[in-house]
């Protein structure tokens, strides 16, 4: 059922914040991304593949004073239940180009498909700034 499936789908989404939130495993991390991901990074170019969001992955938690956490506003599940999309706010904490901590808040989207076993796996992941840091 799509209820089933939306709150299914928020759950594996609020897990995949937590564990991002954690930074100490990439491998599950990336797990939570299908083989075909892209991933959209403002300001960057277009990340296409596991290994290459995982490379990413790795070097942002690398980064001293990174963090990043993200929480669902709003899960969709669209009829035939094999695709879907969660949106909300999201919380990166990183240098600036001094080296000085900051925090910028945004917004993000991702879209999932349910692999035949269930599981969700995102797809397309894109994130922005808020205006004026508010979400």
């Amino acid at each position: 059922m799509a209820t089933d499936d939306r709150t299914l789908l928020r759950r594996t989404d609020e897990e995949w914040s937590a564990l991002a939130a954690q930074g100490a495993d990439v491998d599950r991390i990336v797990s939570y991304w299908s083989d075909d991901a892209k991933v959209y990074p403002p300001g960057a170019p277009i990340l296409e593949g596991k290994q290459a969001i995982r490379d990413f992955i790795a070097a942002s938690l690398k980064t001293p004073g990174f963090s990043v956490s993200w929480e669902p506003a709003e899960v969709v599940v669209a009829p035939g239940e094999s695709i879907g999309y969660t949106a909300g706010r999201n919380r990166l904490t990183f240098p600036d180009s001094s080296g000085n901590i900051v925090t910028s808040l945004g917004r993000y989207v991702t879209v999932w498909r349910k692999n035949a076993d269930g599981a969700w796996k995102c797809v397309v992941d894109i994130w922005n700034s808020a205006p004026d840091s508010s979400a």
